[in-house]
């Protein structure tokens, strides 16, 4: 009896070690892992994870810097996937702790929970760096030239609202190595309405943002439709954030109308650092 509850301990043993590490392998593994919750796998159907991250080129061995992650929806699903074994990487430039930014106490909860997440969970996040990213106010996440591969999901409208999107392109571009991919994902204004430098409905005109990422260093090699929804017309009362998953439908206007909206109109571009 002792003998048999001695091999049946090990075989769970392994078994669990297997669970761990099999994610790292397949991005499909991850999507459909019982580790995501139900609410994460529903955003699926807006947010194409598995296109979008194929689409950066995202493999295993790379090193990989997600700004400003927020509560970790993409940081679960590319964390766990990058083999440390085969030199993969992840830091998570997240919100500083110390920021004199208007929405500070906004940015050490959203911390917080990330911070709670990754701690709570070791064996999906035991390849996660969380670092402040707030340049020129922190210190480097990385050492220039030393990364693979910078993402950035829905955070161009923020620091172009807050002044700091120079500098934190600028940032992506340094830690970088030649012919590192940057790979961007924000709401995409129509072409028919006027440019808005602050992007204060949340909504970037496309092609003036790629202009001013490729002002700073880079080029530019591929745009995808990926997370395109043509139901959004971008004109809503609360901008973005009348939509999902935000939700914020003023009082007497109909919620279901924005519910069958979805999530933003998006557009997917696919930057490479030029020179060094």
């Amino acid at each position: 009896m002792f003998n048999e509850f001695r091999r049946l301990s090990l075989l769970l043993i392994l078994s669990c070690c297997a669970t761990v590490h099999a994610h790292h392998d397949d991005l499909h593994t991850i999507l459909e892992s019982e580790f995501r919750s139900a609410d994460a796998k529903a955003r699926d159907e807006f947010r194409h994870p598995l296109e979008t991250l194929e689409f950066f080129g995202l493999a295993p061995d790379m090193v990989v810097v997600e700004l400003w992650p927020g509560g970790g929806w993409y940081s679960e699903i590319i964390a766990p996937y990058l083999d440390p074994e085969e030199g993969g990487r992840f830091i998570a430039a997240h919100f500083n702790p110390d920021t004199e930014h208007e929405f500070g106490d906004f940015f050490r909860d959203s911390l917080r929970a990330y911070q709670l997440k990754v701690q709570s969970n070791p064996d999906w996040f035991e390849n996660v760096e969380i670092k402040p990213f707030e340049p020129p106010v922190t210190d480097p996440v990385a050492e220039a030239g030393s990364v693979d591969m910078v993402l950035t999901f829905r955070n161009i409208h923020n620091w172009l609202e807050d002044g700091s999107f120079t500098d934190a392109i600028r940032e992506a571009r340094r830690m970088l190595r030649p012919g590192g991919v940057f790979g961007v994902v924000d709401h995409r204004a129509s072409l028919s309405q006027e440019i808005d430098p602050k992007a204060e409905n949340g909504y970037v005109n496309q092609q003036w943002v790629i202009r001013r990422i490729e002002a700073i260093g880079f080029q530019m090699v591929a745009a995808s439709p990926i997370n395109a929804n043509l139901k959004d017309s971008t004109v809503h009362p609360n901008g973005v954030w009348t939509l999902p998953p935000n939700l914020r439908v003023p009082e007497g206007e109909d919620r279901q109308k924005y519910i069958d909206i979805g999530e933003s109109d998006r557009f997917t571009l696919k930057f490479v650092k030029l020179g060094r």
